[in-house]
């Protein structure tokens, strides 16, 4: 609820944006809705973005907990992907259940590989985390560019792809959603990330070690008074963001397509920076908010289609526009400015240790 309101306001902004371009603010309305929910494969298409927008959202989340700020799930996820297909085309013999397991566990271990690197240039030599994950979206984009062009091009395509994996490492054929959403994308992570939400909820607020992190994002000077070692919580809470980020890599290779292709990723990754942001990097609230930015993206391409002056790239501004009021939101509530529909903006008084103004 806390940035309900801000939302509101960039929505608002972005539909004035939208008229001052000639376009009727309902129209664009109508096209969103309709592209998100016109069919069962739309809809399907719009759960499945969302699947990996969830993911990278807690991803980023976690991460700003302890105080950080991971703009790498990028390259996380990318990272965990081009791993996953290298080892399912490396050992194609593997045989299930077995495939899934080791699969699934390579895609998580290459995660927290990637995400280890920050953490630990973080905690031991005091490299800024954004200046390094940064850098290692580039360096996961140049390793996946190589295994795809040098040693994985798929021979039956001219696309920039690898071969599709064994069914063995896959789980369309078990996966029940495959049935509720014919020839649609969406997945067994879809129910995976929705778990995955819950159980960062339970972490942060029901654990000792949830707490700690918490602490040391908070206050690290006090939390190392306390004895909590900052450092280790700096490189525990990259090493779970990477964990997270490659979720929305399974979504694609394990759940959905079984290959590798360049630029799968829409800038996921970038985009859960947004989803953390709107939802005060709250675990459930993520959810909610992947899905309005999951309804953004797939109403994005049919704007470009059914509108003259509001292209895939004009969308963006929409998504940015409601980012803005969410930070806005953000910012006000942070300096105890609030806002009502009866009072208007108003300032909260703090209140000193005693609890008198």
């Amino acid at each position: 609820m806390k940035s309900f309101f801000g939302f509101l306001f960039g929505l608002f902004c972005a539909l004035m944006i939208v008229l001052l371009a000639g376009e009727s603010p309902l129209y664009i309305l109508e096209i969103l809705v309709r592209s998100s929910f016109g069919s069962k494969y739309d809809f399907g298409l719009t759960l499945f973005y969302m699947t990996s927008l969830i993911f990278t959202g807690l991803s980023v989340s976690t991460a700003f907990k302890s105080g950080l700020f991971n703009i790498g799930a990028e390259g996380q996820l990318n990272f965990s992907a081009i791993c996953m297909v290298v080892f399912a085309t490396s050992y194609p013999g593997i045989t299930f259940p077995g495939s899934l397991l080791m699969i699934l566990l390579v895609g998580i271990l290459s995660g927290a590989i990637w995400g280890a690197i920050p953490g630990l240039l973080k905690a031991y030599r005091g490299s800024h985390e954004v200046i390094v994950t940064m850098m290692l979206n580039f360096v996961s984009a140049g390793i996946s560019s190589y295994f795809i062009s040098q040693k994985l091009q798929n021979p039956d395509s001219q696309n920039p792809e690898s071969p599709i994996i064994g069914d063995a490492f896959r789980t369309n054929f078990f996966d029940f959603l495959n049935k509720l959403f014919p020839e649609s994308p969406v997945n067994l992570f879809f129910v995976v990330a929705i778990l995955a939400a819950v159980a960062m909820y339970f972490f942060f607020t029901k654990t000792a070690l949830g707490y700690e992190m918490i602490a040391v994002g908070e206050n690290p000077s006090a939390a190392e008074r306390a004895s909590i070692s900052s450092k280790k919580f700096v490189v525990i809470s990259l090493v779970l963001s990477g964990v997270l980020a490659s979720g929305a890599g399974m979504n694609e290779v394990v759940g959905y397509s079984g290959q590798y292709k360049i630029g799968f990723s829409p800038e996921f990754g970038f985009m859960g920076i947004a989803v953390a942001l709107m939802s005060n990097n709250h675990p459930l609230g993520i959810i909610a908010n992947a899905f309005i930015m999951s309804v953004f993206h797939k109403g994005a391409s049919d704007l470009d289609i059914e509108t003259e002056t509001i292209t895939k790239d004009f969308s963006k501004i929409i998504q940015a526009m409601v980012l803005f009021g969410v930070g806005l939101q953000y910012y006000l509530n942070k300096y105890g400015v609030t806002f009502s529909f009866f009072n208007g903006f108003f300032k909260k008084k703090k209140l000193n240790s005693s609890g008198r103004v």
